[in-house]
C-alpha cells in the first residue's frame, strides 16, 4: 500500500482547492507535485500520478478515470483567466497561437470559432509568451496566471467563458478532480476521497483562508489584493453542480462534432461509499 500521488495545477485558481492538502494533516496522506494543466493530464495518462485536477478536455482522452463529485474549476460569467488576446477585431482574426499549457481552452477556442465566430482559422501551439505569440499571429490564447497578468490596455481581449455563456446559455467547466480507477485499491490508509477534496475546497473558501491566499498571491502575480479576491470569489465557480454538468456535456458534444475531442464516455463519479478501499 502507498500514498496516492497528486498532480496539482500551479495556478492561483486552484489555491482554495488545495487548502487542506497544503495546510491540514490530511496532506501527509498524499504525495503532491505541481505543474501546468496539460502536463497534469499527461501524468494521469502515463500513470506517474494517481489523482489530478485535470482539464475537462482530458477526460475523453484518458481511460478508466473516476471524477470526484461536486468540485470543479468552472465559470458562471467572465472568468478573466481564459483570454483570447488579439491585435485585430474578432472577425478579422485569421491566425491564433494556442497556449501549450492548455487542453480545455484550446478545444473551447476551436469550438467557438467553428460554431459561432467563423471557421477557416489557422491554429498553432506555442509557449505562453504573449509578445512572441502575437509577433507571428493575429491572436493568442492565454490561460491561468499569464492571462490574469495581460495588460488589457495594449490589446483587444475576449473572455472565452463569457463567449461560451453568451452563445449557449450554459456554464463552462474547465477542470475537475479525477482519480485513476486502478489506484483506488492502493490507498493507504483507506480514505474517503470525495469527502477529503470537498472539505479542502470548503475550507479554502472560508473568509480567513481566502484572506491568506489573497495576501500570498497578490505580490506573486503583481496584482492587487482586491483583484485576487474578486477573481476567486466572483469569477471562479468551484462546484460541479447540475448546471455545470449540463454545460460540460454540451461542450463535449460540440467538441466531438468538430473533431476537437474524441467522443466523451459516460461520466463516472467516485461515490463516497466506493472511495474507501478495504
Amino acid at each position: 500500500m502507498r500514498r496516492l500521488r497528486i498532480s496539482a495545477i500551479s495556478y492561483l485558481n486552484t489555491a482554495p482547492l488545495m487548502w487542506d492538502l497544503e495546510h491540514g494533516a490530511v496532506g501527509s496522506e498524499f504525495e503532491i507535485s505541481y505543474t501546468i494543466p496539460s502536463a497534469c493530464a499527461r501524468a494521469l495518462e502515463e500513470g506517474t500520478a494517481d489523482i489530478g485536477i485535470i482539464p475537462a478536455a482530458a477526460y475523453p482522452q484518458i481511460v478508466d478515470l473516476m471524477i470526484l463529485p461536486d468540485v470543479a474549476i468552472a465559470s458562471r460569467r467572465a472568468v478573466r483567466s481564459i483570454l483570447l488576446v488579439s491585435k485585430v477585431p474578432l472577425e478579422r482574426i485569421r491566425t491564433v497561437a494556442l497556449d501549450t499549457s492548455s487542453m480545455t481552452s484550446v478545444a473551447l477556442t476551436r469550438v467557438l470559432f467553428a460554431k459561432w465566430l467563423g471557421g477557416g482559422r489557422t491554429f498553432t501551439p506555442m509557449a505562453p509568451d504573449v509578445g512572441h505569440m502575437l509577433a507571428q499571429h493575429d491572436a493568442a490564447l492565454l490561460i491561468g496566471d499569464p492571462a490574469l497578468q495581460v495588460d488589457r490596455s495594449r490589446y483587444l481581449t475576449f473572455d472565452l467563458a463569457e463567449e461560451w455563456i453568451r452563445h449557449t446559455g450554459k456554464l463552462f467547466v474547465f477542470a475537475f478532480w479525477a482519480v485513476r480507477r486502478a489506484a483506488l485499491s492502493e490507498l493507504a490508509p483507506p480514505l474517503d476521497l470525495a469527502a477529503i477534496f470537498q472539505a479542502s475546497r470548503d475550507h479554502g473558501l472560508e473568509r480567513e483562508n481566502l484572506d491568506q491566499i489573497t495576501r500570498e498571491w497578490a505580490p506573486r502575480l503583481r496584482l492587487s489584493e482586491a483583484d485576487i479576491r474578486s477573481y476567486l470569489i466572483e469569477n471562479i465557480h468551484y462546484y460541479l453542480d447540475h448546471r455545470c454538468l449540463e454545460g460540460l456535456q454540451l461542450f463535449y458534444r460540440y467538441a466531438a462534432e468538430i473533431g476537437a475531442l474524441p467522443p466523451a464516455p459516460e461520466l463516472q463519479f467516485l461515490e463516497a461509499a466506493k472511495a474507501t478501499a478495504h
